[in-house]
């Protein structure tokens, strides 16, 4: 009796399952372009952000090295904005910089991703903490405790945010880019 029900059930939970993989592709093709769109809008929006008084912006690749030119209502160029991401204390971080190269300062940062320890290092995310990476110099040494402030009790976190930025400082130099 029980070799009778084995295939039969079997069968029953192939067909579940090849029925379930149908609906989920099908679900999944048909949500792609908005969540394309969605993450097109974001990125736009974020370069905008650390970018102040750009109105537009341009694509630059420089090998693999993609950077976002911000251009004003005249044309001038604002400063360029770059993506960047590395390893916070429980998740990668992933950001947007704004850099201006002509006076070698971080204009202003925006976190596009992250999924530290909420209450302690998802802080980060508060204005008040981006802010002090405002108009840095690129020869600041970005320490947390010594030229940044650290969340009490996120020092990973706030250190990891600076590492990621200043990462982002040594791509743009080492590009080696006429901008």
């Amino acid at each position: 009796m029980a070799d009778k029900i084995k295939p039969k059930l079997i069968i029953v939970l192939t067909i579940i399952m090849i029925t379930s993989a149908g609906v989920l592709t099908f679900v999944q093709q048909l949500t792609l372009p908005k969540i394309q769109s969605h993450a097109q809008q974001k990125k736009e929006n974020a370069i905008l952000t650390v970018l102040p008084g750009a109105e537009e912006y341009e694509q630059v690749d420089k090998g693999n090295l993609t950077l976002y030119k911000g251009l004003d209502s005249s044309g001038n160029v604002v400063g360029y904005a770059l993506q960047n991401s590395g390893q916070g204390f429980q998740s990668v971080l992933k950001i947007m910089v704004g850099l201006d190269v002509d006076a070698k300062k971080v204009m202003k940062v925006k976190i596009l991703n992250q999924a530290e320890t909420p209450g302690l290092g998802a802080r980060i995310i508060e204005k008040q903490f981006k802010s002090q990476f405002n108009d840095k110099a690129f020869s600041d040494s970005f320490q947390a405790k010594k030229d940044i402030d650290a969340i009490s009790g996120a020092t990973i976190s706030s250190q990891a945010m600076s590492d990621v930025i200043k990462g982002a400082i040594k791509k743009i130099q080492e590009s080696d880019i006429n901008l």
